[in-house]
């Protein structure tokens, strides 16, 4: 257990050692860019999600979404992939991220036993599922790796750097507020608890690459699991 409770410490908890600090000029320029594509993305999701399951335009307007959180990120400034202390000194995150996906991916696949059976909450999670159901798998599940690593290069990694104070708060409530956009009140609450979970990391880590691996094993895992539940 001693072990356990170390290695969430490291993932979630103990910051390393960076200075990130930009010039006052540089940190205004990454703050209007990232509020910019933030509502530009915000609006592609919402019409991505409001286009009927098996309609031709959603694999492009997914691909576009994910080119809006690219490009937006990119266009901000210098990103960072970060860092987490081990045993060995300070080491890029690469399985202690993925298992944090897998464990949330668990926590997802439970509450989806609760929640299937209550009309309304039952359907909201249902009726973002009706989009798997149509199409090939593989392109489905990179389609949904690819929006994994978008989302983590715009939310923890140019807005993160653009947020100088309480990041993980506040990218928590901006990630929930856009996927908000969508309508669907099961995928804003899905937001909040995985932007908490990738926020602690972008904040320990002082990067991108842990966000990353821990969005994109929940996601797969949770489109591999949930739809046979529904």
């Amino acid at each position: 257990m001693d072990s356990v409770l170390i290695w969430l410490r490291r993932s979630l908890w103990d910051t390393v050692p960076r200075d990130h600090r930009e010039p006052l000029p540089r940190l205004r320029r990454r703050q209007w860019t990232t509020a910019a594509f933030a509502l530009l993305g915000a609006v592609v999701l919402g019409l991505t999600l409001h286009l009927e399951p098996g309609n031709a335009w959603f694999y492009p307007a997914t691909l576009g979404l994910a080119a809006v959180w690219i490009t937006g990120a990119f266009a901000s400034g210098q990103l960072h992939l970060g860092r987490i202390a081990t045993t060995r000194g300070l080491m890029r995150p690469w399985v202690a991220p993925v298992l944090l996906g897998l464990a949330l991916a668990a926590v997802f696949a439970v509450g989806a036993l609760i929640v299937r059976d209550i009309p309304y909450l039952g359907d909201r999670v249902a009726g973002v599922l009706d989009y798997t159901g149509s199409g090939s798998l593989l392109v489905l599940l990179l389609v949904t790796a690819l929006n994994g690593v978008a989302e983590e290069l715009f939310f923890r990694g140019a807005l993160y750097a653009a947020v100088p104070s309480r990041p993980v708060l506040w990218t928590t409530i901006a990630y929930t507020v856009v996927t908000a956009a969508s309508g669907n009140v099961m995928l804003a609450l899905a937001a909040v608890l995985l932007g908490l979970v990738v926020g602690l990391e972008r904040r320990a880590s002082g990067g991108v690459l842990a966000p990353i691996l821990t969005h994109v094993s929940w996601s797969v895992v949770v489109l591999l699991v949930l739809p046979p539940l529904f």
